[in-house]
């Protein structure tokens, strides 16, 4: 047997040490870790935010990220020391031998160049063959990666394609020069349940095709189920367990492990209400002058609870959301808020009525200016909507801080210096600020590792049962649901399939949809998705 052969040690890892800057000081984030993986091997990287997952998957490249820094350790790849190798020399094997595939593919691709040329570059660049032949193999990669129409997708620019479609062009555009090892990168976080079931399967299909070994970063367990043979746990920079997939679902063994194991736990008692805070009657809504995207939507929103929409991309939840916020004015029916309506254009609103209602993003990063302290960003509703200035205004800040389960030494911290956990609470305290009556949460927690998505759902129901504040829960994610609705509302394409209290939505028999929608949710069983695709082929 030769050192190419399916089975043998392509990427020995021993005693790395990472160090990151911050503080104006350089600290351990990665504390002597081991990691082995053989060729044709997939090996899972789990644990909560902060863990280090993605720090060491970019380090078994030989690169450290911004503000890190490769301190001591080995790192062979394929008979080379990548540790101590230059940069030049650690190029040469970026794109040809070893692969990233990235957690935002929308941030990975370039908007101005047409799929192909940017899925080819790498074979081109690398002088592994002509252009010509690129096309042709970038088309079989697209086709190996169930993509539509995969003769002709590759000349289609990045905004034409669904956000599926572009996690798996991402892979294809990655496997392009069959590398030998892929770091796979939390690719389906931001994906819904029913995509997120295609992609895991075409990018399983095409690593066992190609016998390309892999490390997958995840904080979500049965998805890594689905797709390492082995599980390392890690917390702190430090590796907590090691095993196969079967015998760590089966039985882990360190306390962290079985703690991550239990998470997602909470289920909200449902309840219901006649009193309505939000209703939205018979209302349509286009982005340009021809195209609905939502279609004589009728729900509504009883006052102290919570209402999910569901569904999978492009259903048009969030579009839902920016037509109660007035971001995009409906062009039929209307939205009524106490009893009251609403004018459809935000510039048509008063003060009082964009006060009352809120909303959280899901990408906390992108929600907060990031040169603006916590204080002055919790700060500015105070002043803007009720007035508070100088001492009131820092004591409520302080006061929302608790209320978020944060103290006062957050008040000057920028950003940067939160973990994603903490930023989204900040978030919240800046929702709560403006002490709104309904509150939208727009996947709040999808980016989020499981530890964390159950202590801001805690807090939320919390927030929820204290100051009967209601909400609108956007979500891809049904452990979500459970956990914190009253109410569903299924949609798709547009429309409401189906809605009800979460009880009737979870009993069978259910419409087509929901019942795709419910089937698609991962479970702790590594053969889940296979006899899924099993049932699912035979009809």
């Amino acid at each position: 047997m030769n050192n190419k052969q399916k089975g043998d040690i392509l990427l020995e890892m021993k005693d790395v040490v990472i160090d990151g800057f911050s503080d104006d000081r350089w600290h351990e984030i990665i504390k002597g870790i081991d990691l082995t993986i053989r060729r044709g091997e997939v090996i899972g990287l789990i644990g909560e935010s902060g863990a280090g997952k993605s720090t060491l998957g970019k380090a078994a490249m030989g690169f450290a990220q911004p503000g890190c820094r490769l301190t001591s350790g080995s790192i062979i790849f394929d008979s080379q020391e990548l540790m101590t190798q230059p940069e030049k020399q650690k190029r040469k094997l970026w794109g040809s031998k070893i692969a990233y595939v990235a957690q935002s593919a929308a941030a990975s691709f370039n908007p101005a160049h047409r799929l192909i040329d940017q899925t080819t570059e790498s074979g081109i660049r690398h002088g592994l063959m002509t252009k010509q032949d690129a096309q042709a193999d970038a088309i079989e990669l697209y086709r190996a990666m169930q993509l539509p129409e995969a003769d002709t997708i590759g000349f289609r620019y990045p905004h034409q394609v669904s956000g599926g479609q572009l996690q798996r062009a991402m892979t294809a555009m990655a496997m392009t020069s069959r590398p030998e090892l892929i770091i796979f990168d939390e690719p389906t976080t931001a994906l819904d349940v029913t995509t997120q079931v295609e992609v895991l399967a075409s990018m399983r299909d095409a690593v066992a095709k190609f016998n390309t070994a892999a490390i997958y970063i995840t904080h979500d367990l049965a998805v890594v189920a689905q797709m390492a043979d082995r599980i390392m746990v890690l917390r702190y920079g430090e590796t907590m367990e090691e095993a196969e997939t079967t015998k760590m679902l089966k039985n882990p063994s360190h306390e962290y492990t079985k703690s991550l194991w239990s998470v997602r736990s909470i289920e909200k008692k449902a309840t219901t209400s006649t009193d309505k805070i939000l209703e939205v009657n018979n209302v349509s809504a286009a982005y340009g002058k021809n195209l609905n995207v939502l279609h004589d939507i009728k729900i509504s929103v009883p006052r102290r609870k919570t209402v999910a929409l569901v569904g999978e991309s492009g259903s048009g939840k969030s579009t839902i959301a920016r037509v109660v916020t007035g971001l995009l004015p409906a062009n039929a029916g209307e939205v009524l808020f106490n009893g009251e309506p609403l004018p459809a254009a935000l510039s048509g609103r008063s003060t009082k009525q964009l006060q009352k209602i809120q909303m959280i993003y899901q990408m906390a990063d992108t929600a907060m200016n990031p040169r603006h302290t916590v204080g002055e960003i919790i700060g500015r509703p105070l002043e803007f909507y009720l007035g508070l200035k100088g001492e009131a205004k820092e004591t409520r800040i302080i006061e929302l801080l608790e209320m978020i389960e944060l103290d006062e030494s957050f008040f000057d911290r920028l950003p940067g210096e939160l973990s994603g956990g903490q930023k989204q609470r900040i978030c919240i305290a800046r929702a709560l600020a403006a002490e709104p009556e309904l509150i939208i949460c727009d996947e709040v927690t999808s980016a989020l590792d499981q530890i964390v998505q159950e202590g801001i759902l805690k807090l939320l129901l919390k927030l929820q049962n204290d100051l009967g504040v209601s909400y609108i829960f956007i979500t891809h994610d049904i452990a979500t649901v459970r956990a914190i609705s009253d109410e569903i509302v299924v949609m798709l394409e547009g429309k409401v399939i189906e809605q009800g209290m979460k009880d009737e939505i979870f009993s069978p028999p259910h419409p087509e949809y929901t019942e795709l929608l419910l089937s698609s949710v991962p479970e702790m069983d590594p053969n889940w998705l296979t006899e899924l695709l099993k049932k699912r082929a035979t009809g």
